[in-house]
């Protein structure tokens, strides 16, 4: 983690605060250090602008890193339905992808 970069990523989010992007800057941020810090940024994006798709893989995968598969399904699952709902080919795949290997190491 850049500390330094965490510190302008929280005065931008201080400043604008509606502001997606700046969540998930800093949820990414957190993921090197602690996966509980960036959980809680991603659970903030998935309630707060569940409009905006990039969280989802990266939402996901930190519940599967903290050995809660069963939620990182439905974050998936609710990335997959918003990807349809945008038209969002690539995403998709990559969400669908993800959710079909998800499955397969669980079995």
């Amino acid at each position: 983690m850049n500390q330094a970069r965490l510190d302008i990523l929280l005065k931008y989010l201080e400043e604008d605060p509606n502001d997606p992007f700046n969540i998930y800057a800093i949820a990414n941020e957190y993921l090197s250090t602690s996966l509980e810090k960036a959980r809680e940024y991603f659970d903030k994006l998935l309630l707060e602008h569940s409009e905006y798709l990039p969280t989802y893989y990266h939402a996901a995968q930190v519940y599967i890193d903290l050995e809660q598969e069963e939620r990182a399904l439905e974050i998936y699952k609710q990335g997959i339905d918003l990807a349809k709902s945008q038209n969002n080919a690539k995403t998709l795949r990559e969400l669908n992808t993800a959710y079909q290997n998800l499955l397969f190491e669980i079995d």
